[in-house]
């Protein structure tokens, strides 16, 4: 009896990760030929069809800046800032937070531990990048969700973005 309960649990927690499913985001950011290039700051977040942020998947910006002016720039990201970073503390952003990235194509794997408190239902993957000396874009990726797997997407920016795509595995 000692030997089946283990044997059993053990099972049950190897069988769960099946049960959930991943995300994964890539993001192509692209090269550009101008004087003054700055890597851009991009946050990565999944709201509600009425816009309510409900989740943020990553944010990519100077992490390394030694002085620790880096996270006073979030702000240029606005839709994310107005949505859900203005109220989170420095170790909240830290928790889910990276470099920025060099140009070229870049992947975003959100395992679904991090999703199991995300209700089945419809979304939106939102992916807003800026650049200082440059612009800002937002591009957006309507999804369904299951808890279990969903429908991803894509979509393509047209300056500080290139494609994006969603799979939900």
């Amino acid at each position: 009896m000692r030997i089946a309960l283990p044997a059993a649990l053990l099972t049950a927690l190897a069988a769960s990760p099946a049960l959930a499913a991943d995300l994964t985001v890539g993001i192509e950011i692209p090269r550009m030929t101008v004087a003054e290039y700055h890597r851009p700051y991009v946050s990565i977040w999944i709201e509600t069809p009425d816009e309510t942020a409900v989740k943020t998947l990553a944010v990519w910006y100077d992490t390394k800046n030694s002085k620790g002016e880096g996270a006073t720039w979030l702000k240029d990201m606005r839709q994310w800032w107005r949505r859900t970073g203005r109220g989170l503390d420095k170790a909240a952003i830290n928790g889910f937070s990276g470099p920025t990235k060099a140009p070229g194509k870049q992947q975003l794997v959100v395992p679904a531990a991090r999703l199991a408190d995300l209700a089945p239902g419809s979304y939106t993957l939102v992916v807003e990048a800026a650049r200082e000396v440059g612009g800002r874009e937002v591009v957006k990726i309507p999804f369904s969700w299951t808890g279990k797997g969903g429908k991803g997407g894509s979509a393509a920016g047209g300056s500080e973005l290139g494609p994006v795509t969603l799979t939900i595995k």
